[in-house]
């Protein structure tokens, strides 16, 4: 018991240190098979510990800063994979933002979302949540994807994309979008993004359900879990950078379409998030599930494509945002589908299984499109 217990102590310390010594070790080298599947389960690893740091984060600061913090730190992982990815002015490089940022708005509010409530419905029955507060982060999210990713299919400029002006103003009006989220999220209206009991009272800082973890983290221990998340998060966009050429490579050599290699990054980026959800979900507190699904995806777009629409200035080739046919009618089906879910306040396991079916599309389509 007092191995394990060490173990369980020195693991979330260990981890982030060894992804960092492996990146810079390995960071001017062009990993082999036998390297590249180590550098891998160290990426892994150094993911799972990212969960771990954040959380105790969270726990300290309580919600919604709790799931605004993990998926800050998601989307910061994210925006450092895609500009050091384009910089390699491929052809593929100007669709990987738009990929990734797609990718991640499927796998947030159908994969996260529709596996939360499938989850905690089969534990609880009727899973509740704050239809306010869900609906307001949904609207912001749908805003800022049919924005960025629908609408420069539909401008006057050539091809999917937008001129240099709209994609200022696009990366301008997602950035304000999102800053007013998180003042109404956590100033505001901070009580409407709380997880609700089953008689929809609020699981709040002063409630006796507050929490099902224990005492909060001391200060100390909250710091050094900040220094260790900035180096995990540091290593792991350094890492997702060396395993690229693998990874693409493996994608040509399967035959699949380059477009499935931002579906990877965005999996493995948010795996994060899928794991804090479920654990939210497990304790019935699908508010906070909510919370981190939709907000990860309105970071995503919202941070993500301001800092592309920056970088582009320095990028070669011009950036691709438009969405095809296909990924539209998804976009579009999600959408419609998480107004359906979020509007009554409460959800059971058919909701959950139909989000995910939508997500099984497209993963699906995303490989034989």
């Amino acid at each position: 018991m007092t191995a394990t217990r060490a173990i369980r102590r020195w693991v979330p310390v260990a981890v982030p240190v060894i992804a960092a010594i492996a990146l810079v070790l390995a960071w001017d080298t062009k990993p082999g098979v036998g390297l590249a599947i180590l550098l891998a389960v160290i990426l892994i690893g150094a993911i799972l510990v990212a969960v771990h740091h954040a959380e105790v984060i969270a726990h300290r600061v309580g919600e919604p800063f709790g799931s605004l913090i993990l998926a800050v730190a998601v989307t910061i992982i994210e925006v450092g994979l895609i500009v050091s990815l384009s910089a390699g002015g491929d052809e593929h490089a100007a669709t990987l933002a738009r990929d990734t940022v797609f990718s991640a708005f499927m796998i947030t509010t159908t994969g996260i979302v529709g596996l939360s409530i499938l989850i905690g419905a089969f534990k609880f029955g009727t899973v509740r949540f704050n239809s306010e507060g869900s609906g307001a982060a949904l609207a912001t999210v749908s805003t800022l994807a049919v924005l960025c990713l629908v609408l420069p299919d539909f401008t006057e400029a050539s091809g999917p994309r937008f001129s240099p002006t709209q994609l200022t103003f696009a990366a301008i009006a997602s950035l304000a979008l999102y800053v007013l989220f998180v003042i109404t999220q956590t100033i505001s209206h901070r009580r409407i993004f709380l997880p609700v009991t089953e008689s929809g009272g609020v699981i709040g800082d002063d409630d006796e359900d507050q929490d099902d973890h224990g005492e909060p983290p001391t200060l100390g221990a909250t710091l050094i879990s900040l220094v260790l998340l900035l180096v995990a998060l540091v290593s792991v966009v350094g890492l997702a950078k060396l395993e690229s050429p693998s990874i693409e490579g493996g994608v040509v050599a399967l035959g699949l379409p380059e477009s499935v290699v931002g579906v990877i990054i965005a999996l493995v980026i948010l795996l994060p998030e899928g794991i804090s959800a479920v654990r939210a979900a497990q304790r019935n507190h699908i508010q906070t599930s909510l919370n981190l699904g939709l907000g990860s995806a309105m970071a995503s777009i919202g941070l993500t494509i301001p800092a592309v629409a920056v970088a582009s200035i320095w990028m070669p080739g011009q950036l691709v945002l438009g969405l095809g046919e296909t990924q539209i009618v998804l976009l579009l089906l999600s959408i419609v589908v998480s107004i359906l879910t979020v509007v009554p306040g409460r959800a059971t396991k058919l909701q959950g299984g139909v989000h995910l079916v939508i997500f099984a599309a497209f993963l699906f389509l995303s490989v034989s499109p």
